[in-house]
């Protein structure tokens, strides 16, 4: 009887030291949740996008924390985006999600995509690879960290705008030598 006492003793705290905490895992509520953000993002759908995050969340796509994003702010630079684009979309195939919780017990999703959109005023479609990673606290997202490389498009846009302003001063020139004559 003695023996079956301290082999079960053993056996709960050998138990016990094994069962670890999951600290990283590619499956999770978290992620499933975080899929549901970049659906919405996909489908243009602002107001299911902004349920999974908390009211307070901070964005920090491509700015340090001091220059964080309000979530209202989020949708509407998410809406104005969306005008300048006729499509856009994550690359099916080529997104990956992972969960970690930090050595201080706080819950980060990792995403990593390639990002595809078709920019209106060129129909030129850029395809970026992007990462982000997002705090969860309570199932909501508290923050997001947004990394991606927008200077192709930029510089296609800042050429346009070039574009139009030298055509807009070639017609000026025009109507005032029409006016002369």
């Amino acid at each position: 009887m003695k023996n079956i006492i301290i082999i079960g003793i053993a056996l709960a705290v050998f138990t016990a030291c094994n069962k670890q905490e999951k600290r990283y895992t590619q499956n999770s509520p978290e992620i499933e949740t975080y899929k549901k953000v970049i659906d919405a993002y996909e489908k243009q759908d602002w107001n299911a996008m902004a349920s999974h995050y908390a009211d307070t969340a901070k964005i920090m796509n491509n700015v340090e924390e001091k220059d964080a994003q309000t979530l209202d702010e989020l949708v509407q630079m998410s809406k104005d985006d969306a005008k300048l684009f006729s499509n856009w979309d994550y690359v099916d195939g080529e997104s990956e999600y992972e969960m970690v919780v930090t050595d201080k017990g706080h819950t980060w999703v990792n995403f990593w995509g390639i990002w595809k959109g078709t920019l209106a005023a060129n129909n030129k479609t850029y395809t970026i690879p992007t990462h982000i990673t997002a705090q969860f606290v309570d199932g909501k997202v508290v923050k997001e960290f947004g990394y991606w490389n927008l200077s192709k498009i930029m510089l296609d846009i800042q050429a346009m705008q070039e574009a139009v302003k030298i055509a807009s001063e070639e017609t000026e020139k025009a109507e005032e030598i029409t006016s002369e004559n």
